[in-house]
This record gives C-alpha cells, sequence and structure tokens, in this order.
C-alpha cells in the first residue's frame, strides 16, 4: 500500500474510528497498527507509507526520541505527533526538535484538532501554541535528542540500580565529570527528570530488562551489567 497513511496507536479499540475520521477528511489508505519498535520498522519498510501519525502517549515520555530515531532511518516519511488528551506541552516541544513536522493536540479543542489535521493531510505543517510557547520561553534553544549509545546503556542500567556518579564512574573507569555528561545527555533525550522516571523509561523502550534491576545494599556485591565479567563491591 505505497502511499498509504500509517496510524500508530495503542487505542486499539478506537482504530476503525482513527482510521474511518482521518479518511473523512482527506488522508489516504489510513492503515492502523500498535506495533513497535523493529516490528514498525518492518511494517513502514512494506507498506512504505507517504505518511506516519503516532500517539504521543505511545511510549509515554520517551515518544519524541523514538519518533526521532524513526525519521532518522525514514527522513523522507512525513511525520505528525498527536494527542488525545493530556500530554505536557515541555516533553512534547521535542516532537519538532527532533524532526517530527506537526504536532496536534484535543486540548485545544476538537474541531481545532481534526481542522488542523485535514491541512496536514494538505502538506500544511501545525504546532499546537502550547508547544511553541514552551520553545520560544528558553532562553536557549533545547538540543534535539541524541543517539542512545551503548555505553549510555551501561550508565542506565547503572543508574536503574542505584549507583551513585561516583560508582559509576570508578565501574566504568571514567571520570566523574563524563558520567555527569552522559547523563544530561541521557535525560535530555529521553526526556526524564529523575532516577525514577529514566527506570520508567529504559523499560519502556526496553533498553533494559525488569530482571536487570538489582536494588542491593552498599555493602553488597553486584554486577549490573549484562556479559561483564567484572564484578566490583559497592562502598559503605
Amino acid at each position: 500500500m505505497e502511499g498509504c497513511t500509517l496510524v500508530i496507536s495503542r487505542e486499539v479499540n478506537n482504530h476503525s474510528c482513527f482510521k474511518k475520521r482521518l479518511e473523512g477528511i482527506g488522508f489516504p489508505d489510513v492503515v492502523t497498527s500498535d506495533q513497535e519498535k523493529d516490528a514498525l520498522n518492518s511494517l513502514i519498510r512494506k507498506l512504505k507509507p507517504c505518511h506516519l501519525i503516532m500517539d504521543a502517549r505511545f511510549y509515554q515520555c520517551c515518544t519524541p526520541f523514538l519518533m526521532g530515531r524513526l525519521k532518522r532511518g525514514f527522513p523522507q516519511l512525513e511525520m505528525t505527533a498527536v494527542s488525545i488528551g493530556e500530554y505536557p506541552p515541555e516533553i512534547a516541544m521535542y516532537f519538532i526538535l527532533n524532526g517530527v513536522k506537526s504536532y496536534v493536540s484535543t486540548s485545544d479543542g476538537i474541531e481545532d484538532f481534526f481542522f488542523h489535521l485535514a491541512g496536514i493531510c494538505k502538506g500544511k505543517r501545525f504546532i499546537s501554541p502550547a508547544v511553541i510557547e514552551c520553545i520560544n520561553l528558553r532562553r536557549d534553544y533545547p538540543e534535539p535528542a541524541g543517539k542512545i549509545t551503548d555505553r549510555h546503556k551501561e550508565i542506565i542500567r547503572l543508574i536503574c540500580c542505584g549507583f551513585t556518579n561516583e560508582e559509576i564512574a570508578e565501574t566504568l573507569a571514567v571520570s566523574r565529570n563524563t558520567v555527569s555528561n552522559h547523563k544530561t545527555e541521557i535525560f535530555t533525550s529521553l526526556n526524564v527528570r529523575s532516577s525514577i522516571e529514566l527506570i520508567r523509561a529504559a523499560l519502556t523502550i526496553e533498553i533494559l530488562r525488569l530482571e536487570e534491576l538489582y536494588f542491593y545494599p552498599k555493602d553488597l556485591t553486584v554486577n549490573p551489567l549484562p556479559n561483564k565479567k567484572k564484578i566490583i563491591r559497592r562502598k559503605k
């Protein structure tokens, strides 16, 4: 179905409704799916859609990061993020920063929601005013999400297991400043503000699995890095 419109949402009970409404305002051959990650990439390669519309809450706070990664993998694909319900504009702005063309929210009104989607269908761009305001209020223009590297993943696992910056630096044989810089990159890319939010994000996009979380007291020996022979002893 080359040239179709692909809609990604976990609201599977509403997929037929999405299809009907979007085709009614002009989107061609709407296909709905709740596939994700590698399965979603395969679906895009198979269908070759001209437009992808994703529910902003599909990956929760990580959706901007994942849509940015999709954009890098499929640079010609027109992408729109939509929010049916509340989604923080300070997180939603990262859709735009990460290369998503448009962001539409029902918070701006249902009639406006479909009106702006109809415009997007005709090639126009629309960004919710609340998101534009968030971007304009920032003194420094925010950086787009970077790639989550293998070193980032190691640090994420250690953070999620309760390691301090000093302990991470000792484990990975790097400086504390290096750890701090990596943490800033990780938190910015995944739009998280704390270790608790990072755990949720890391589980959501499967950077780590639940069985990899070990919350040991500081006097126990632990090796939270998969396939690593090095075992360290947490300091008291």
